[in-house]
């Protein structure tokens, strides 16, 4: 029999990655019990039916009580809000931390909720697909992928102890897990996952508004990166929202050196330079067999359409 490596764990919001990480938790044991506060009545009812916990709760406060882990797994806007409704439950010595896909905003946000009893790890997991829900997880998401945790500026004993509890409770569940500072990482995801998305929401939206070409022309004869374009352009929209106005100084950053490097990229068109553009594209290549090298992506087409990550 295996041995959890948390007795219980709390998960505050069910969504995808909430409903995924208990799926897997559950699965590899890794926590004696599970409980799940969900504010939507609609959503408990379908953890219920699914048996996705051991108890499921409206209330936060209730559902954290004797847990040695919390996880908050609500929208980045959201988590100052449920880390206070669920604090006055909080047993100390409990690790909290949270799969938000910002780091710096979720840091200052726990750690200003949170009682100092307790041991704030901020972490994230960087895998999704596009659908929501309760219903949309699935407990292999977070295998060969990386969860990055972002501790605290703090190296006392009992605290590293704890981060060290959390990452291997990520490494049963099948996750890589990696160490960082949290204004590094939202640089980091900046270019790598929140700048594509916004491309994404951006480019659906100009093919949906362009004069001349109709909606259904736009559906009908959809290319292969299109309809990739949609499938992230489909992703919850209030998530994105809060990623965006919590990261926004990485993210404008980064979109301020896209925006340099698509006029230069114009410019090779404008002026017929194909060798500038030959070699954009070759380096743009080797990046992408540098991603299947690592066993992050399949070389196959499509691979990921319906369950990639973010």
């Amino acid at each position: 029999m295996r041995t959890p490596v948390y007795a219980r764990m709390a998960v505050i919001g069910c969504g995808l990655i909430g409903s995924s990480l208990v799926r897997a938790v559950r699965e590899a044991g890794a926590a004696g019990e599970i409980v799940i506060a969900e504010t939507s009545a609609a959503a408990r009812e379908r953890i219920e039916a699914l048996g996705l916990a051991d108890r499921v709760t409206a209330d936060a406060a209730d559902a954290v009580r004797d847990a040695d882990l919390v996880v908050f797994a609500v929208p980045v806007m959201s988590m100052e809000a449920a880390a206070r409704a669920a604090a006055p439950g909080l047993m100390p010595g409990a690790t909290v931390t949270d799969v938000g896909s910002v780091k710096g905003h979720v840091a200052d946000a726990l750690a200003a909720a949170c009682p100092d009893s307790v041991f704030v790890v901020p972490g994230h997991p960087i895998a999704g697909t596009e659908q929501s829900g309760p219903d949309a997880g699935f407990a292999e998401l977070f295998q060969n992928r990386w969860t990055i945790l972002t501790p605290l500026a703090r190296d006392d004993g009992p605290y590293r102890e704890a981060v060290a509890r959390l990452a291997l409770l990520w490494t049963a569940i099948g996750a890589r897990v990696e160490e960082m500072d949290a204004r590094h990482h939202d640089l980091v995801l900046a270019i790598t996952s929140h700048l594509p998305h916004l491309i994404a929401y951006n480019i659906v939206g100009t093919a949906a508004d362009l004069e001349g070409v109709a909606e259904a022309e736009v559906m009908k004869y959809s290319a292969g990166g299109f309809r990739d374009f949609t499938r992230i352009a489909a992703s919850d929209p209030t998530m994105w929202r809060d990623v965006f106005l919590t990261n926004k100084d990485a993210v404008l950053e980064v979109l301020g050196r896209f925006t340099e490097d698509l006029q230069a990229l114009s410019r090779a068109i404008r002026w017929g330079e194909g060798d500038k553009l030959f070699e954009l594209f070759s380096r743009t290549r080797e990046i992408r067999r540098g991603i299947v090298a690592m066993g992050q992506e399949s070389a196959e087409p499509n691979f990921g359409r319906d369950r990639g990550k973010h």
